[in-house]
């Protein structure tokens, strides 16, 4: 260690108390957090690209400062779903710490993991108060029934209003308006059930016609459009 002339030159002043740093909730403990190895807990961090035309969630299960789960999710980048993969596979066995300074090839990727970083070392996690934090597989539960993640697009003008084009529920197959052209409900197809059906011997069209439903007072409505035709 070097020191300079005046610092060397310098009265000792001894430290007062050090009662180290501030304990955070992890996994139902509180931890006195020093090192990487300290850190444990499943977040969520969302990431965006310098021109703004992409976002990405990550979602990582730590324990002992290691990332042993990781959920990428993206949206409105098509090459970023290629750097989303090479993410998944390579965020495994990474200390945090490695994690944040790994290059993850996607500017939206980078920025997620150096948010997701600040909420497990400040002890704002999903699983801040469970004993023993989640188990691995944790992160799966937020894709849900066909693992596919939760998308909504919407659509509109000035012109002539707002098109749903996919809901939480599904791809959106009609809209349903009221005697004032005003949105009252929609149809949709729940895509995960679908293909899972289909994956499981079920014929296409059956398994189509069974996995649509209705959201809202769709069975009121006076007319029905296609949102992506009409």
């Amino acid at each position: 260690m070097n020191y300079s002339h005046e610092v060397i030159n310098m009265k000792c002043i001894k430290q007062g108390p050090n009662h180290g740093p501030a304990p955070i909730p992890q996994e139902g403990n509180w931890t006195k957090a020093k090192e990487i190895k300290d850190i444990s807990g499943l977040s969520h961090g969302v990431g965006w690209c310098a021109p703004q035309q992409g976002s990405c969630k990550l979602t990582l299960n730590v324990k002992n400062g290691i990332i042993e789960e990781a959920l990428v999710e993206t949206i409105g980048c098509s090459g970023m779903t290629h750097s989303a993969a090479m993410a998944a596979e390579i965020l495994g066995g990474k200390t945090i710490l490695e994690a944040l300074n790994t290059d993850l090839v996607c500017d939206a990727i980078n920025v997620a993991m150096r948010e997701i970083f600040l909420q497990l070392v400040y002890g704002r996690t999903q699983s801040a108060f469970s004993d023993d934090g989640l188990p691995i597989g944790a992160g799966l539960e937020d894709l849900g029934k066909g693992l596919r993640s939760q998308i909504g697009t919407m659509y509109g003008t000035k012109e002539k209003g707002v098109r749903y084009l996919e809901m939480a529920e599904g791809y959106v197959l009609e809209l349903g308006l009221d005697e004032n052209d005003e949105v009252i409900g929609y149809k949709f197809v729940h895509l995960g059930k679908m293909m899972e059906a289909i994956r499981n011997g079920v014929d296409p069209k059956e398994a189509y016609e069974k996995n649509i439903g209705t959201y809202g007072r769709y069975d009121d409505s006076v007319k029905f459009i296609d949102p992506r035709k009409e």
